[in-house]
């Protein structure tokens, strides 16, 4: 049997999402920024995309930039906050991606942007005081705060309204790594008083090397790159219809049937978590994964097993034909602790193992028990 519980690294793409696809590659192939008959049907397909993304998220069109996906999203936002904006001081957390944590690296080091790190409690969630306290500190100055909606490794959730009127107190920009939660929530941009969001279309059934980032009109960014005006000005290149197209029929589809495929993939896990209760007592669960009332699609296991042995773990889990992952892909093969679990876990927890689950619409309960009975085989070989 082959099982894929590694969804939060990217998802399979839905059959209704390669057709629609193949059909705009084989029909509207057309540079968008044309202005004969078939450019011009291109820049509908773009910008009908354009629309019924921004209606979902409560948006204008004009402030959804279509991007590559998530990284360079992230690196838009975070980079023009610096270069267009004056932001001095970005506030974040060691518990984010990398996409974030390498960007933030990068122009504190070649900008003099001041970064500050909210500490982590033990449960895996910022420290909300704490993150006042920082905002207050900084009240004079022109400050970022970027801090991800759902953790992409443990499936904590922040509370996202929360921090939109703290940082609306303190006059701060709020920029959330939504990349996790598209698809998967609903979420309404200006009710939460966000001013920048990230998304990637292959974590909601969509193609790879598409994405968006929301920008609020309030808040023009410089480019990444320079060469044309594609985007407002604000992403040069022109735009890969059949990728857009593929993420807004995935993007519409998620929504669509969001309620009824919540309730499902909740039911994998539930039921998972029933058979470790019942078969794996000794599995110990990180931050709040295995609480149903926070997050439904991700679980991250702590097995009573050395992490010396975390990659011959999923090594044999690879040979029987399940892919799992111990947290982000962009970390794979690496032998070193999670940074994120490695910030709040202590350090007996840090020197076991820990496997990242995350499920999709595609799974099964015959996955779930087969899971079950291959891991009860490797727990019982190694403790």
């Amino acid at each position: 049997m082959k099982v894929y519980f590694d969804n939060a690294a990217t998802t399979a793409m839905r059959p209704e999402v390669i057709a629609s696809m193949v059909k705009v590659m084989n029909t509207t192939f057309a540079n968008p920024s044309a202005t004969y008959a078939n450019g011009r049907s291109a820049k509908a397909i773009l910008e009908t995309s354009r629309k019924k993304i921004a209606k979902q998220l409560g948006v204008l069109d004009s402030e959804i930039v279509f991007t590559s996906g998530g990284t360079e999203s992230n690196n838009l936002v975070l980079q023009g906050a610096v270069s267009k904006l004056g932001v001095k001081h970005i506030i974040t957390s060691k518990i984010e991606h990398h996409a974030v944590l390498k960007t933030c690296q990068y122009l504190a080091e070649y900008n003099d942007v001041i970064i500050h790190f909210v500490p982590v409690l033990s449960t895996g969630e910022i420290d909300y005081n704490a993150l006042e306290e920082i905002l207050k500190s900084l009240v004079n100055d022109s400050v970022l705060v970027s801090l991800m909606h759902i953790n992409n490794e443990t499936g904590v959730v922040l509370d996202l309204p929360r921090i939109g009127d703290l940082c609306e107190t303190y006059d701060a920009l709020f920029h959330s790594d939504t990349v996790q939660t598209i698809g998967h929530y609903n979420i309404d941009f200006k009710e939460v008083k966000m001013h920048f969001a990230t998304a990637s279309a292959h974590k909601f059934y969509g193609p790879k090397g598409v994405g968006f980032a929301y920008v609020c009109q309030s808040c023009k960014l410089n480019p990444l790159q320079h060469g044309g005006e594609q985007e407002r000005g604000v992403r040069a290149g022109t735009e890969a219809i059949h990728q857009i197209k593929g993420m807004e029929v995935a993007f519409k589809m998620a929504y669509a049937e969001l309620k009824e495929e919540t309730a499902y993939v909740l039911s994998l896990k539930k039921h998972l978590l029933n058979k470790f209760e019942k078969d794996l007592p000794q599995i110990a669960f990180n931050g709040f994964s295995n609480d149903l009332s926070r997050n439904y699609n991700l679980l991250n296991i702590l097995l009573p097993i050395s992490s010396e042995k975390a990659n011959t773990i999923l090594f044999e889990l690879d040979l029987s034909g399940i892919a799992v992952s111990r947290g982000s892909a962009c970390q794979s093969g690496s032998n070193k602790p999670s940074h994120v679990l490695a910030e709040f876990l202590e350090d007996s927890a840090i020197k076991k193992t820990s496997l990242r689950l995350s499920f999709s619409i595609y799974n099964t309960l015959e996955e779930v028990d087969y899971f079950i009975d291959i891991l009860k085989k490797i727990v019982t070989k190694y403790v």
